[in-house]
Order: C-alpha cells, then sequence, then structure tokens
C-alpha cells in the first residue's frame, strides 16, 4: 500500500472529506489530513493468505506485496466489479478494514464513494454491506457513480460537471461503462462485461505463449504489468523479459505483438461499443442532450486511460466511426480519477 502528500489548503473540522473507489484492480482512497495535505492510498484490491512457518497459524498479505508474492493464489475478490457471494464479500470486508486501519483513514469522515454502473442488485448489495460496516463515514456517507466522479477532476478544477451536459466512458478492469450526464442526472447508462482490462490480460497471456512458439505462458499478473509498464500507442517499443526454467535455468525473450496486439483489439471493440450501442440509444431517447453533449469533449476516464496515446487513439477511431471530429479530454490521473472526484463531492457536503 502507497500514500502521497498534495497540499490542497484543508483544515482539519469535525468531518474530514474522504473519497473512496474500491476498484476491481486498484482501490483508492483520498482524504486530507489536519495540516491541509491530501492523502492518496492506492493499492492493488486484492490479498493472499499463507500458513506461518511457525506457529501454523494463517496469515494474510494485502495488495502489492500479496500480488507478488503469491500469484499462484492471490485472490481479487471484486473480479468481476463487485463481491458476488459471501465468502468474496467477506475477503473484500477484511481487505478495506485493514486499509482504512493501516493507513489511519478518519473515522469522523464524510465518505463518498465511487460506485460502477452494473446491473446486479445482489453484487451493489454486497459492496453496500462492505461500505455500510467499515469503520469510516460516522458522519455521513453517499455514492455517486464511478463515471460521474472520474469525470469531474477531468472538467475542471472543482465540481463544475455536475452542472454540464456531457458524455463520459469509463474504461475499467471489469467493465465499460458509458452514460450521458445531464446536470448529475445518468441518461441511458450502459454497461459491458465483455470489453475489458481484463480481457486485455488474457490476451497477452496468450499472444506471448504464441509469440514464444509456446515456450513461455506468463500468468495474469505479469501480463498486467506489461499493459501497464509497456503498453503505448504513442511509441510502443519491444522489450525482453526472462523466466526461470522448470528444470534449472532461464530463458530470455522478446515482445514484439503481443501487447498491443491486444491493446488494438481492445480500443476496436470499445469504440464499436460507444458508437454502435450506447450513443445510438442515447440519440434515440434524448436527441437535443445527444446533440448537446457531443458538441462537449467526451470525458475518458478509467485504468486505461493511463496508458500513453490511448485517449488520442480513441478520439481519433470514434471520430473516423461517426464520421464527425469528437473531442476527448481525461482527468490528469485516470487511475486515481474516481477517488478525486468523490472527495471533492464530499468537501461540497461538508461546506468546504
Amino acid at each position: 500500500m502507497s500514500a502521497d502528500d498534495e497540499t490542497d489548503g484543508f483544515e482539519s473540522s469535525e468531518s474530514v472529506p474522504v473519497g473512496v473507489k474500491l476498484g476491481s484492480t486498484r482501490t483508492v482512497v483520498r482524504h486530507p489530513d489536519a495540516s491541509g495535505a491530501t492523502q492518496t492510498v492506492k493499492t492493488l484490491t486484492c490479498l493472499a493468505t499463507y500458513e506461518d512457518a511457525i506457529t501454523g497459524s494463517e496469515r494474510v498479505l494485502f495488495g502489492e506485496q500479496a500480488a507478488a508474492e503469491y500469484p499462484d493464489r492471490v485472490e481479487f475478490m471484486l473480479r468481476s466489479g463487485l463481491p458476488e457471494d459471501d465468502e468474496r464479500t467477506g475477503l473484500a470486508r477484511r481487505y478495506f478494514d485493514e486499509l482504512v486501519e493501516t493507513n489511519g483513514v478518519p473515522q469522523d469522515s464524510t465518505v463518498v464513494y465511487a460506485i460502477p454502473t452494473i446491473d446486479n442488485d445482489a453484487g451493489l448489495a454486497n459492496l453496500s454491506s462492505v461500505i455500510e460496516e467499515s469503520a469510516i463515514g460516522s458522519v455521513e456517507m453517499r455514492s455517486y457513480p464511478e463515471s460521474l466522479c472520474s469525470s469531474i477532476p477531468a472538467m475542471g478544477d472543482g465540481i463544475e460537471a455536475i452542472d454540464d451536459v456531457f458524455v463520459a466512458v469509463n474504461m475499467g478492469s471489469t467493465n465499460l461503462e458509458a452514460c450521458a450526464y445531464r446536470r448529475g442526472e445518468q441518461l441511458v447508462p450502459f454497461s459491458t462485461g465483455s470489453v475489458t482490462g481484463n480481457h486485455v490480460d488474457r490476451r497477452i497471456v496468450n499472444n506471448v505463449e504464441e509469440e514464444t512458439q509456446g515456450r513461455v505462458r506468463v500468468d495474469l499478473t505479469t501480463a498486467r504489468e506489461y499493459k501497464e509498464v509497456h503498453g503505448d500507442f504513442d511509441a510502443f517499443e519491444p522489450f525482453s523479459d526472462v523466466v526461470q526454467q522448470p528444470g534449472g535455468g532461464s530463458h530470455e525473450f522478446t515482445i514484439e505483438t503481443s501487447v498491443m496486439d491486444a491493446l488494438n483489439w481492445y480500443l476496436d471493440e470499445a469504440v464499436d461499443s460507444v458508437a454502435n450501442e450506447f450513443l445510438p440509444d442515447f440519440a434515440s431517447e434524448y436527441m437535443k442532450p445527444y446533440q448537446m453533449s457531443l458538441s462537449s469533449p467526451i470525458a475518458l476516464t478509467g485504468g486505461m486511460a493511463c496508458l500513453p496515446g490511448l485517449a488520442d487513439e480513441f478520439r481519433r477511431r470514434l471520430s473516423e466511426e461517426l464520421d464527425r471530429e469528437i473531442e476527448v479530454v481525461t482527468p490528469p490521473e485516470p487511475d486515481t480519477a474516481a477517488a478525486e472526484g468523490a472527495v471533492r463531492i464530499a468537501k461540497r457536503l461538508t461546506g468546504d
């Protein structure tokens, strides 16, 4: 787990504003401390259990450490975006409680959660139970759509997005979401689990095996790292890695096409979903807001939007598909944007 400081001038009060994105791949929490520095906690949403070699008792690792040391059995309990059953709900609660306690997130707080737009009542209820039973948010607790929260830092220094009419496209690990917003009201929310960052990871695994003629098969954690470190629509460069052979020794291999082939597939599918599924439905139900929103920049958010050149390539391909020029705007830090938008809303609720 990591925390960074950034001064924003907030002075401590009875209720501390807190923004939370409890995500399928990463969880981000932002809140100001008494000195006026904004604390940012960002860590993988996962845990791994192991047996203590001396006592035999169960021990738990969280976040990046769990993923690095136990890639064979690490649990990403929100892989579908929500905890699907009692077991995963329990794991999510255990994970979030540990994160809150370890990082000293204030209990006397007004908490705003960024929630995914997924048509899954049971999963949303499970996520709500994790949130409501946590130690934070004793003053007030609210939730807003993740794509709205993420769009706030993309569209200004305050919460100007709440008063706008615009389209948001959220490119996450477990879902591609698109939604039109009219002064904070959701219009025609769209979500698909068939075009996701997780699909890219799985394609990279298969591509690497094919590109190395079956000599190398990487795990999903390594594939995600390849995507995040080397994925680049502006200036991708082939890279090399080394794997240990089962019988001893090592094998060095070079990746030339596996990562970008998977990412180009993803971008084509994302553009197709937005252009030929979401936007036609939006236009048929709300023609005037549709025309207004496409005259403004589309807010492109989510972890995939962090990749260099992706936003501009999405704009180019969507403009070509719609046969009209489209503008795209991204937040300065797409992977923490949902928590940043949430904490700005929380600040407004506390009167700051």
